[in-house]
């Protein structure tokens, strides 16, 4: 059976993290919602994206005579693959007005008229909006681990490590030293040639993906997930960081979600909590205005190749779209325009081709290319979110 994921009406609810992939692509937990479903489906092709225009050359689609159609944006449980694998050729499974998967020849046009709608009874945890990744992450951390890692046995850390419970698992090449882990709280998984360096403290739940590093005296506690590729440092809480991008010093992350290629200057903060307590705000692309996220804790989204300053700080609920440059002293405002260039005193427009040549140098140290492909998204969303800068 040939899969493939669609991004529904909610993917502009989940900008700026949307703006360079489709809805699948996200990660929380320790897998992407992808990665997720393959492995409950048990597949190891690689799947295909009904998503944006502008990104279907990276993403592109391949349908057969027998497709099932997952939508990005739900997380799978054993029950809800197991009611998805049940359809037969022609069905919908939806839950209340919004289609979690149908099997078809090719994707319906009109759902009630070319395909018969079956109802999922149960709860399902689906991503309403960026804040969702941070907020889910501890159920779907949970989740991953049980499946990642049953039957397996953790490689062995170093003995000047302490490991305190036992939901704890290391992939082959993770190393440690002097590290504390707790896991009482929440699994902690280290990925594939992961590093923990000395003097690190961290309370469950934790993914540190492959190739990744938590730099001295790391403190990492509530939820968070990190890389691959990434280097993280300072204090983080119920975060999630995609890869490639860095926090390598000291400052406090958290109830936060950044992009792939970002950067986080050293002693840079942001807040979690408004001072007042009350619930944190959201830019809304859709809305084109802030609406309310019915989160009492909500920091920092990222999109992907944005960057700050050391020293910046950041308001509770601040949104950061793709490829901005942010520095200098006094609070941003709470909503950055992908292409900005600037901070608390004001905003240019940071200039397509001088974007690009940072990119370049940045993924080049990675030893991964800017190409064509990659540019062409990126001249595409310059394109579409000029309205906003």
């Amino acid at each position: 059976m040939n899969i493939v994921f669609f991004d529904d009406a909610n993917r502009d609810d989940l900008l700026p993290l949307t703006y360079t992939r489709p809805s699948a692509k996200l990660r929380l937990g320790i897998l992407t919602i992808e990665e997720k479903w393959l492995k409950h489906l048990g597949v190891t092709e690689e799947a295909s994206y009904i998503t944006a225009d502008y990104l279907s050359t990276k993403f592109p689609l391949k349908e057969e005579g027998d497709n099932l159609y997952i939508n990005g944006s739900v997380c799978p449980s054993l029950d809800l693959v197991e009611k998805v694998m049940s359809l037969d050729l022609g069905e919908a499974l939806l839950k209340d007005d919004l289609i979690i998967a149908c099997r078809a020849a090719s994707f319906p046009e009109d759902l009630e008229q070319d395909s018969q709608a079956l109802e999922y009874e149960d709860n399902l945890t689906y991503l309403e909006g960026p804040h969702s990744v941070f907020s889910l992450n501890a159920s779907e951390l949970e989740l991953d681990f049980d499946l990642i890692t049953a039957g397996r046995e953790s490689a062995k850390l170093s003995a000047t490590n302490t490991i305190i419970g036992n939901r704890f698992f290391a992939e082959e090449g993770a190393k440690a030293e002097c590290a504390v882990f707790n896991t009482t709280s929440g699994a902690i998984y280290l990925g594939v040639d992961s590093e923990v360096m000395e003097g690190s403290v961290i309370r469950g739940a934790l993914a540190l993906g492959d190739h990744s590093t938590l730099k001295l005296a790391t403190k990492i506690y509530g939820a968070t997930t990190i890389g691959p590729h990434c280097k993280v440092g300072g204090e983080v809480n119920n975060s999630v960081i995609f890869g490639y991008s860095n926090k390598g010093h000291d400052g406090f992350l958290g109830n936060s979600v950044l992009g792939e290629w970002c950067n986080i200057g050293a002693d840079s903060n942001n807040s979690n909590l408004k001072n007042n307590y009350e619930e944190v705000k959201l830019w809304s692309y859709p809305k084109n205005g802030f609406r309310k996220t019915g989160l009492q804790f909500c920091g920092l989204i990222m999109g992907d190749h944005s960057k700050c300053g050391i020293n910046t700080m950041f308001n509770t609920g601040t949104v950061v779209g793709v490829s901005a440059n942010i520095y200098g002293g006094g609070f941003p405002r709470n909503f950055i325009p992908s292409y900005s260039w600037g901070g608390s005193g004001g905003f240019t427009e940071y200039k397509f081709d001088k974007a690009m040549k940072t990119a370049e140098l940045v993924m080049s140290r990675r030893n991964v290319t800017l190409d064509e492909v990659e540019r062409d998204i990126l001249q595409a969303i310059f394109d579409k979110t000029t309205q906003y800068r």
